[in-house]
């Protein structure tokens, strides 16, 4: 960010932020209008800081690469991971802190603990480097959903994914960024009234406050009805549909109860459920067979509730969802040098 106090006109700072942010440079030498010593005092203000790459994983399964980046501020180490689109163009999933406290059970994030909060730098950061690497196809989206639970770090969070769609920063379109969170009542609402054009989703896996919270201890902090409410105002004030994310665990939230609950919850708004299938290294649990995701599917169809099958790749290295764990893949990759 440029400070007004630096007396830099505005048309001067979009060139400057195309230069270090858009074009990930940081040569500002040859930027219009900008004297050496206007770019003195920006240095002396200022600080060009990039992560550190500690390691790059690419998947022998898919096209997935995983990102083991080390912030030079204090050595925390997180990860980001490079997805191929069917399209010819690649998104990022963003992690947004160094490990995460919510401690789903399936997931080897949540094993981790919790460290920090990441600021608005190293998640930009993440990005700018994926793409400065890209050089097949752009990048034309992102979704915070890497380590960490990115409403837990919500300023933080919405100034990265400003920067990101700015046409002077990151320029992706505001309709391909998506903020993925477990679901806070209060912080929906906050985010709701704060008009902000990304997409939400909401990672719910069971519709029953029993069975979610076994799988989310966070969840015994904020009941389903609560987030349905919220979420039922979310797009009542920004329109829907309403997104949910459903990790599909087999004899868990594949029954026809939980279609059933769905439709009771959120009594004829247009829903859209993303599943997809859990990946838990520690084999506690399973994904459901061709047969019971096949039911499932049925009934959320009969009930007329929307959905979509989403490939979790990456696997072999690590990177699937659920699989992050600051370690860098394993030897079954090929390390990119």
């Amino acid at each position: 960010m440029i400070s007004p106090d630096f007396g830099i006109e505005h048309s001067l700072a979009r060139r400057i932020a195309q230069r270090a942010i858009g074009e990930y440079s940081d040569d500002l030498d040859s930027v219009s209008g900008l004297s050496r010593s206007a770019a003195r005092m920006l240095f002396s203000h200022s600080r060009l800081t990039r992560l550190n790459v500690l390691d790059r994983r690419a998947s022998q399964v898919d096209s997935f690469v995983k990102y083991l980046f080390e912030s030079p501020d204090d050595g925390a180490r997180f990860e980001a991971v490079r997805i191929p689109l069917e399209k010819p163009r690649y998104s990022v999933c963003v992690s947004t802190q160094v490990g995460c406290p919510l401690g789903c059970r399936f997931c080897e994030t949540g094993r981790l603990g919790w460290s920090r909060n990441l600021s608005a730098w190293e998640m930009v950061d993440q990005v700018l480097r994926v793409r400065s690497e890209a050089l097949d196809r752009p990048v034309t989206g992102l979704v915070f959903q890497g380590q960490g639970e990115p409403f837990l770090n919500y300023d933080n969070v919405l100034q990265a994914a400003a920067v990101l769609r700015d046409p002077s920063g990151g320029r992706i379109g505001r309709d391909r960024i998506t903020i993925s969170t477990v679901g806070i009542p209060e912080i929906i609402a906050r985010y709701t009234d704060g008009c902000h054009p990304y997409r939400l989703i909401v990672s719910l896996s069971s519709a029953f406050d029993d069975r979610r919270a076994a799988l989310i201890p966070f969840a015994r902090n904020h009941s389903v009805r609560s987030i349905a409410a919220a979420l039922r105002r979310h797009v009542g004030l920004r329109g829907g549909p309403i997104h949910l994310a459903w990790v599909l665990v087999s004899g868990w939230n594949t029954g026809d109860e939980e279609a059933a609950e769905l439709v009771r919850l959120f009594d004829g708004i247009p829903l859209r459920l993303s599943l997809i299938d859990v990946i838990d290294y520690s084999g506690r649990f399973r994904p459901p067979d061709t047969s019971e995701r096949g039911r499932f599917m049925d009934a959320l169809a009969a009930r007329g509730i929307a959905f979509v099958r989403r490939y979790s790749g990456g696997a072999d290295i690590h990177a699937a969802c659920g699989a992050l764990s600051s370690h860098g893949g394993t030897n079954a990759s090929i390390v990119l040098d």
